[in-house]
This record gives structure tokens, C-alpha cells and sequence, in this order.
């Protein structure tokens, strides 16, 4: 029997007497791509940070490829092979776009914190970084500060330092949030670049991504998980459409907003 890339067994958070997450138990295939979706306030956020250690468990605990990781803190989790990308845009702003992404990929290479070594003059961390700035279509901004980007490019920056690590498990938080209609279509083709043969863990309010990209997608409501299963069984699924109102769960049916 396979280990799962990312298993939840009775997952729980409360903040004071308020109960989020109330005893999720997810299993994430290896290679698989899943998304969380639910109506706002479900609590997929808050599961998220739990996934990557920026909240402590209440109870019940978080594996990462058959390891438990839950009690260690973010920079552990990541460095186990775990990386996420925020609900806000979350970059250094007066760096360049090439410094953010050789940020993320510093590590992965080897390279820990040294005073005295010149990281400009390193090849093999130049290159690498360019290839993903090539990949993401970032290259010819390089030189420009990320402050300065457009906010689809900022948050496909995001991304691009997400995976800049090298990890195997990544973990979006609404990658295409306020995004146009073409912005999301050009999001969606890097993630599926981007994620080709790793672990995708998605949350996001656009049906059509959620539809075009998701091998299987669990629903978040009130912090239980009613349902998870593929695609077409979702769709059809009445407990799910009853979670949803009015236009979502048009939205819901048709796999698109």
C-alpha cells in the first residue's frame, strides 16, 4: 500500500470556544491534484495553515509522505518537501523579481546562510533561477523590482518562488484571485506547468479552475469535509449543492463562474 503525499487524521482547531476545523480526516494522493473549495468563512484557510505549520493542531495530527509533521514549525515542514503560496500576495517587494526567486531557490541547492560567499557569482543558482523565471514568463522583468509588478505578475511570481524549492508538495491558497478571465486562463497553464508530476493541494473560489485542474476535490463546510470525490461526482452531488447559494451553485454545476 502507497503512502499518501499529505494525510489529515481527525484534524482539529479551535481558537478559544469558536470550533474551525472539527475532525477532518483527507487523504492526498502522490501526483494527485486536489482541491479544497467551500463557501466562504468554511475554514480552508485555516486548514492550510495547518497543513503547513503556521497554526498549531487542536488535536489530531498532519503527515507528510508517511512522516508526522505536526508540531514542527513552517521552515521544517518546508524543508521536508512541502511548499505554499498565500491567500495575499506574499513577496519581497524591494527585491527584484530574480532576487525573490534565487530566494527560494537557494536552499534547495545547498546554499545555507554564509556571510561571505557572493551569491551573484554562483552559475549553477543563476541558471536555475532563470529557468523558472523563463518557465513562468517572468524573464524579461528580471531586473525589475516586484513592487513594481502588475498584480497578475505578482502573484505569479508567488508561485514561481513557491516552487522555486524544488518541493514535491505544493500547496495554493487562491492563486487566481482577482484575476481577469484571461489572467486566469494564463495562471492556470503555469500551475499545470508548474505542479507537472509533483502534488497539488488547491483552494479557490473560481469553479472553472477548480473543475479544469482538480483530479479530485474535497468540500469544506463549517470545517467538516461533506464530500470528496471527482469532479463529475461533486457536481452532482446534492449535499454539496446545498452548502452553495444562489449563483455559486449554478456556478458548482456548470464548473465555471
Amino acid at each position: 500500500m502507497s503512502v499518501s503525499a499529505v494525510e489529515l487524521t481527525n484534524v482539529r482547531k479551535n481558537f478559544g470556544p469558536a470550533k474551525i476545523i472539527q475532525g477532518v480526516n483527507l487523504s492526498i494522493k502522490k501526483g494527485e491534484r486536489h482541491a479544497i473549495i467551500g463557501p466562504n468563512g468554511a475554514g480552508k484557510s485555516t486548514l492550510f495553515n495547518l497543513i503547513s505549520g503556521m497554526y498549531t493542531l487542536s488535536d489530531g495530527s498532519v503527515a507528510l509522505n508517511g512522516a508526522v509533521i505536526s508540531g514542527r514549525k513552517p521552515f521544517e515542514i518546508n524543508r521536508m518537501g512541502l511548499s505554499r503560496s498565500f491567500q495575499v500576495s506574499n513577496i519581497f517587494a524591494n527585491m527584484t523579481v530574480r532576487e525573490n526567486v534565487r530566494c527560494g531557490v537557494l536552499y534547495s541547492m545547498g546554499y545555507g546562510y554564509s556571510f561571505w560567499r557572493n551569491i551573484g557569482r554562483l552559475k549553477e543558482l543563476q541558471e536555475k533561477t532563470l529557468e523558472i523565471l523563463e518557465m513562468v514568463g517572468l524573464a524579461d522583468k528580471a531586473n525589475l523590482s516586484a513592487a513594481l509588478l502588475p498584480y497578475a505578475d505578482q502573484r505569479t511570481l508567488e508561485v514561481a518562488i513557491t516552487i522555486a524549492g524544488g518541493a514535491e508538495v505544493i500547496l495554493l491558497d487562491e492563486p487566481t484571485a482577482g484575476m481577469s478571465h484571461s489572467e486566469t486562463d494564463r495562471a492556470v497553464e503555469l500551475i499545470e506547468k508548474a505542479t507537472k508530476g509533483k502534488t497539488l493541494l488547491i483552494v479557490e473560489h473560481d469553479m472553472g479552475v477548480v473543475f479544469g485542474l482538480a483530479d479530485r476535490i474535497s468540500v469544506l463546510v463549517y470545517g467538516e469535509i461533506i464530500a470528496t470525490g471527482k469532479p463529475s461526482e461533486i457536481r452532482g452531488n446534492a449535499k454539496v449543492r446545498e452548502a452553495y447559494l444562489g449563483d455559486e451553485a449554478d456556478a458548482l454545476e456548470e464548473g465555471a463562474v
